[in-house]
């Protein structure tokens, strides 16, 4: 099978439909992810096809110091962050994130109270903050690849998703209607008390 770089450089020479295998290969991951941006279906959609087309559009400026995907979600999050501006909302506060879509990662989850709970405390986490864990808990990206899209340092997307989980666990840790939300994040990554050792340690401070 072709690497992604490899669909690129035949797009870039004019093969069209290698563009579209990039399509099928990453339409369902994207429209996941932005789905859980917006809540909004018919939005998520659209988003996504604005993406594709910019990302067809622009498939010059495409370097190859990235993942072609790191790229492709960067072009999508700023799409989203547009759409929202032209509605006058910020996306920040429609963001009913994460646990909104199936993403296989809440199997885990067998309580409904759990489930609200700690959707309802992950909407309080700043949209970086959110962002981040999204992208690593449920995406199961690198670090490297969530600086890409959030167009910030490695070590600040590091330090987003740390924050995120030491106020996750903060806030959820002695809540006895939340009794087993940590093995639902163990579950989600793989690591969760490697996760909860590297957040221990101190975190440079993060953008809001």
């Amino acid at each position: 099978m072709k690497s992604d770089i490899e669909l690129v450089q035949e797009v870039k020479a004019g093969e069209r439909k290698a563009f579209s295998e990039l399509v099928q290969r990453h339409q369902r991951t994207l429209l996941r992810t932005i789905l859980r941006l917006t809540r909004e279906q018919s939005i998520a959609e659209d988003v996504v096809q604005e993406s594709f087309i910019k990302a067809y559009q622009k498939i010059d400026l495409f370097e190859g110091r990235s993942s072609f995907k790191s790229w492709l979600f960067q072009i999508a999050l700023n799409t989203a962050r547009n759409r929202f501006r032209e509605r006058t909302q910020d996306l920040i506060n429609i963001e009913d994130t994460f646990l909104g879509v199936d993403p296989g990662a809440e199997n885990g989850l067998v309580q409904a109270d759990i489930k609200h709970k700690i959707r309802e405390e992950i909407d309080k986490l700043p949209e970086k903050q959110r962002i981040a864990l999204t992208l690593r808990i449920f995406e199961d990206m690198s670090f490297k690849e969530i600086a890409v899209i959030m167009g910030c340092p490695y070590d600040t997307a590091k330090a987003n998703y740390r924050h995120a989980l030491l106020k996750l666990r903060e806030r959820l840790e002695d809540s006895d209607s939340v009794a087993g939300w940590d093995r639902f994040m163990e579950d989600s990554e793989g690591a969760w008390d490697g996760a909860m050792a590297q957040a221990n340690a101190r975190a440079p401070e993060v953008e809001q």
